[in-house]
């Protein structure tokens, strides 16, 4: 009985010792490797048209008239480079109530902006720049004109307009406006085959409008709304201001315009959006001799 114990015993630690083995000798299992983490994908360049006439810088006015009832709405913010003494003394070229208006009715729009509006407020320049509803455009560093007799404007001179529409990049740069587009609007508006020729070598797209808001000292916000109204069409791009002093009734008229063009069918766009749209089939530039 003694032996036979001892002998099941004896069994008992044969096996054991050979599970232990088996377990030392069991071949671990390997983890799949994890794949590297996929890099994120590089943003495509902004739309831009290719050059105009002649190579000229090319000039953009409207999207297509047919197809989806969209309207950009752009806003100039305009500060002189002449102008810090009057801001200095309390005169206002912001317009943060307007922002705030069309972050509320979330309406994408198109900022073009002087480099001397962001150096005068940069947080805000930086907050309209980080906002994805918003973007911003190149409107001149100085705000001179870039053509003789411009609504009295200063004049750039010819060797000096693609530095002036660099140092405005610069200055968003500086400012932490993190992805500025390369649209240019002409202070004024105004420009010839010179500044288009000049304006080359920046590799911009020059954007005009088709429907002007009047909104620049206006005091009757209704009329602002209703010349607004009248004029827009499938692609329009609309030009106001984003600067309290010299545009006080915007707000209220964005108020007004908003609803109605939605409530006919229109939804807003940035201009970026209205260039992919328009493929190059923007109007030919019409230039002064």
């Amino acid at each position: 009985m003694v032996i036979t114990l001892v002998r099941r015993a004896a069994a008992v630690c044969v096996l054991a010792t050979a599970l232990a083995a088996c377990a030392t000798t069991r071949p671990a299992q390997q983890q799949a490797p994890r794949p590297a983490p996929s890099a994120p994908p590089s943003p495509s360049p902004p739309p831009t048209l290719a050059p105009g006439p002649s190579g000229l810088t090319p000039v953009f006015r409207n999207g297509p008239r047919t197809g989806d009832r969209t309207v950009a709405l752009t806003f100039d913010a305009d500060m002189t480079a002449d102008q810090g003494p009057r801001a200095a003394a309390g005169e206002h070229f912001d317009h943060p109530r307007l922002i705030a208006t069309l972050r509320a009715l979330k309406v994408p729009a198109t900022v073009f902006m002087t480099g001397r509006w962001a150096e005068e407020y940069p947080d805000q320049a930086r907050s309209i720049g980080r906002d994805p509803l918003f973007e911003v455009a190149n409107h001149s560093y100085s705000h001179y004109a870039f053509t003789g007799d411009c609504y009295g404007l200063p004049t750039v001179s010819a060797d000096r307009m693609r530095t002036d529409v660099e140092r405005a990049y610069a200055v968003f740069r500086e400012v932490g406006v993190p992805d500025p587009k390369p649209y240019f609007r002409f202070p004024g508006g105004c420009y010839d085959r010179t500044a288009l020729k000049e304006l080359t070598p920046a590799g911009v797209t020059a954007v005009q409008w088709d429907v002007v808001g009047g909104d620049a000292f206006a005091t009757d916000a209704e009329a602002v709304a209703q010349q607004v109204l009248e004029g827009v069409r499938p692609g329009s791009v609309v030009v106001l201001h984003c600067t309290r002093s010299a545009a006080p009734t915007t707000e209220r008229a964005v108020r007004r315009i908003v609803p109605e063009l939605r409530r006919q069918g229109y939804s807003f766009v940035k201009v970026s959006e209205l260039i992919a749209a328009a493929n190059g089939r923007a109007e030919r530039p019409t230039l002064e001799p």
